[in-house]
């Protein structure tokens, strides 16, 4: 299984810091191998064309904006 490169796209709000930590924690508990990063250079942002943070980038492709994610959501990204 290849591993995913995951990019939380925001700053140091508190759902920036919450979406890192769920996905961290679906992460581990799925057992998916995955680089988690948080990416807050606006030009990178800009670059996925995010317009509410935080985003989340899953291999490349933008799969999330504006507010935390739900658990659900994050584990359908991951198993798609």
């Amino acid at each position: 299984m290849a591993v995913h490169h995951i990019e939380i796209l925001g700053f140091d709000c508190p759902a920036c810091r919450k979406t890192f930590r769920l996905v961290e924690e679906t992460v581990r508990e799925l057992g998916i191998e995955a680089r988690l990063e948080k990416v807050s250079d606006p030009a990178r942002i800009a670059g996925y064309r995010v317009l509410a943070v935080p985003g989340v980038a899953l291999d490349g492709r933008l799969v999330h904006q504006g507010g935390a994610p739900s658990r659900n959501s994050i584990i359908d990204w991951l198993k798609s």
